[in-house]
């Protein structure tokens, strides 16, 4: 039975890593990343809705007298 030849597999691992990297980086290099971020303005617009003209109070159920 003949024996593995494992003088190559140092040359083979080491080229598949450093092609692994170099396809990794042409990669990243082709994301376009956004050069300055803004800031959203966050405003809270009032909305008048009639019921705010008003007073009014809510009478939760346990709240009213016991009849």
């Amino acid at each position: 039975m003949p024996q593995l030849d494992t003088s190559t597999w140092f040359i083979t691992i080491l080229s598949m890593l450093m092609t692994l990297f170099i396809i990794f980086q042409l990669k990243l290099s082709k994301y376009l990343y956004p050069t300055k971020p803004e800031l959203k303005s966050i405003k809270t617009l009032k909305h008048n809705n009639p019921w705010e003209m008003k007073w009014t109070k809510i009478y939760s159920p346990l709240s009213l007298p016991q009849q």
